[in-house]
């Protein structure tokens, strides 16, 4: 069908009517201040008094547990093909819990073999090695044994998270119990990312008003700006970015391992000769050189090692401390994360500091304990202390920055 459009006649002037409907009012978000910050911890607390330890459950999920008769290469190896690095601990003659095994404790094994084996011994003893040893093993070498803890499925997220921050545990197993024989029932186990990640998921507006920055929150460790004086005897003392455990290229992979043990830490920065971070070490890369059966391998240097990294590893998730709690929570949602390395930024290099020096480092058990907080709910939230931040960014093809 064909249209024409008339010419247009001549209109009279007129004067538009005014709309009697009220016009919305444009929306402000609220002034970020102290008190908005505190009111947005206090709703998630909250939140976690409400919600059990089975809200937080994916919807689908897979529970590997390990009997302690197991020996130890064939543990590893089922973490290694399940995609795993901590399974729960089972003891088949008394049906019952019996503990963690996390890559902690294969690292308390790998050096002790280090130390009183060689090399024939160590791989010729891993072999047959069963896990109901390894505490026995962490007792020579004089480190803390890790604490007996549990809850039930139906406990409060919050109740759950004050057990992970008391205990310094990354990890809290949740037991219920069979109601006909009594047994224990290993259900699932809440780690510290899988409390983060549902908070990062369930409490979207209040994480949008925890918009102070990690600096003014001091959340994590920074390097200090009074280190201790230097003590010959005292290696640590001579650590420029104490008392934050470093390493460089160069550094042979058992002596990283050695801060792992001895510190029970799960990742060290790698820095070159201005403190610029390159790279991360972590426990999971040590794992990979024993799966390969190369524990002779611990005598190479970190760069040789980062060679054989999967290559599917992540990369170094960076932040400087300008950032703010809100989007670490936000990233959190994003992406698996389990710590963030805090470098100079902007600000620092404005003031004379080089962009990407180490500055400090954030694990999920920093950001839970703040989240978290040591006070109950209607009481003022307690600062929490950490080291002074001094000055201490990289940019690695490996890093990724938030």
């Amino acid at each position: 069908m064909n249209t024409t459009l008339a010419a247009p006649s001549p209109s009279k002037a007129f004067k538009r009517r005014g709309s009697t409907r009220k016009r919305a009012s444009s929306y402000i978000s609220p002034p970020q201040s102290q008190e908005t910050h505190d009111a947005a911890l206090h709703a998630i607390r909250n939140l976690l008094k409400g919600r059990t330890s089975y809200d937080a459950f994916p919807v689908s999920f897979r529970l590997i547990v390990l009997d302690t008769k197991l020996n130890v290469k064939k543990a590893l190896q089922c973490l290694l093909l399940n995609g795993v690095v901590s399974a729960p601990l089972w003891n088949s003659e008394k049906s019952k819990f019996a503990g963690m095994l996390t890559v902690l404790d294969i690292i308390h094994l790998i050096q002790y073999y280090y130390d009183t084996a060689n090399y024939e011994a160590a791989a010729a003893d891993v072999e047959t090695f069963r896990l109901e040893s390894i505490r026995d093993i962490e007792r020579s070498l004089g480190v803390a044994t890790p604490p007996m803890l549990a809850e039930h499925p139906n406990s409060t997220l919050y109740k759950a998270a004050r057990v992970l921050i008391q205990t310094h545990a990354r990890r809290l197993p949740l037991l219920d119990y069979d109601t006909e024989t009594g047994h224990e029932v290993i259900v699932s186990v809440l780690t510290q990312y899988r409390l983060l990640k549902f908070i990062s998921i369930n409490c979207t507006r209040e994480i949008q008003q925890l918009h102070l920055s990690l600096r003014k929150l001091k959340i994590g460790t920074y390097v200090s700006s009074n280190p201790p004086p230097p003590n010959p005897e005292n290696p640590e003392t001579q650590n420029p970015y104490y008392p934050i455990a470093t390493a460089t290229l160069d550094t042979p992979v058992f002596d990283v391992v050695h801060m792992f043990s001895e510190r029970a830490i799960s990742a060290v920065p790698i820095i070159d000769q201005d403190g610029v971070v390159v790279n991360l070490y972590e426990t999971v890369d040590v794992i990979t050189l024993v799966r390969l059966g190369a524990y002779q391998s611990l005598d190479l240097t970190i760069s040789e090692a980062l060679n054989q990294r999967s290559p599917d590893f992540p990369g170094v998730v960076i932040c400087t401390a300008g950032d703010s709690l809100g989007t670490l929570l936000q990233l959190i949602k994003k992406r698996r994360v389990h710590r963030l390395v805090v470098v100079e930024g902007d600000e620092e290099e404005k003031k004379g500091g080089k962009k990407g020096r180490l500055l400090g480092i954030i694990t999920l058990s920093d950001v839970l304990r703040y989240v978290i907080g040591e006070v109950a709910i209607g009481e003022s939230v307690e600062e929490i202390t950490g080291l002074s931040a001094a000055t201490g960014t990289p940019l690695s093809t490996d890093i990724i920055s938030c």
